[in-house]
């Protein structure tokens, strides 16, 4: 390659373009954007929305009768009260010591259900 210098004066660039990518492979070009094969049916809908559950009564729909209900809770010992009971009998404390984590309210498994159908709602550990 010769450095002769740049182009003369009177220097013409090419008049065309390389061609695109899809003009030099003869892809297909790009259809519509996608449409469903079935139609969506437009109707009532149904909106559910989820109530986080506590440890005490929550006020919601009740997903099973869809009645407006605040919540039925029963609580019983949960893994953890059973967990540390175990671990304060292992460590001398089997005299009774060992049944104290089933009285905490933090160790406890609080279970909802709906005061009309009965149904069960959730759990708060």
């Amino acid at each position: 390659m010769s450095k002769d210098g740049p182009p003369p004066y009177g220097f013409v660039p090419p008049q065309s373009a390389p061609p695109s990518y899809a003009q030099a492979v003869g892809g297909v070009p790009p259809s519509a954007p996608f449409t469903p094969q079935q139609p969506i049916l437009t109707g009532a809908q149904i909106v559910t929305t989820v109530v986080p559950i506590g440890p005490q009564s929550t006020h919601m729909i009740c997903p099973s009768c869809h009645s407006e209900i605040n919540t039925q809770t029963t609580t019983s010992p949960g893994m953890i009260a059973y967990v540390s009971g175990f671990l304060i009998a292992l460590f001398g404390c089997w005299l009774g010591c060992c049944l104290i984590p089933c009285c905490i309210d933090e160790c406890m498994d609080v279970h909802h259900t709906c005061p009309h159908c009965k149904a069960y709602l959730g759990r708060h550990r």
